[in-house]
């Protein structure tokens, strides 16, 4: 059965065949965590910052407006919509990024800043369930060199 899938927004959307939708499922997360560079002291710091409001990075303001990434079982893709404001010497903003950002290629749509970076490094549910641990199978015991072979 072949199956082809083209990209629509962040929902990849496949048709079989027999022409029928597959969508991938998106998991919306309420955090989106960030790592930024404040290249003047090359000191890296990552933050959380909750969906839909803001928080302060040196200079610059960080908005995330989702965050959404994929169950375990599917391949990673965890992206964000974001809106980064620098803040001026008089306390206005400008904007200076505002667009989707994701997490398994930070530089593709990472702010770059003359002072500050800023890249998302992931999304997280802290009400989510943990994945479930699979554990590796118990060895089965050798009896060959318990004694219990041929008797001579």
């Amino acid at each position: 059965m072949a199956v082809w899938f083209c990209r629509v927004g962040l929902v990849a959307v496949g048709f079989l065949v027999l022409g029928s939708p597959v969508l991938a499922e998106r998991i919306e997360n309420p955090i989106a965590v960030f790592a930024g560079l404040d290249k003047i002291t090359g000191v890296t710091t990552n933050f959380e910052i909750r969906v839909g409001e803001e928080a302060k990075f040196g200079g610059l303001i960080v908005r995330p407006l989702v965050c959404t990434t994929r169950p375990v079982t599917e391949e990673p893709k965890t992206s964000s919509f974001v809106q980064v404001d620098a803040v001026n010497a008089d306390g206005n903003r400008d904007r200076i990024f505002s667009g989707w950002m994701f997490a398994e290629s930070p530089g593709l749509n990472a702010v770059e800043h003359p002072i500050f970076d800023v890249w998302l490094t992931g999304c997280r549910d802290p009400n989510a369930p943990p994945p479930p641990v699979e554990e590796a199978p118990q060895p089965i015991p050798d009896t060959a060199d318990e004694g219990e072979g041929p008797q001579d």
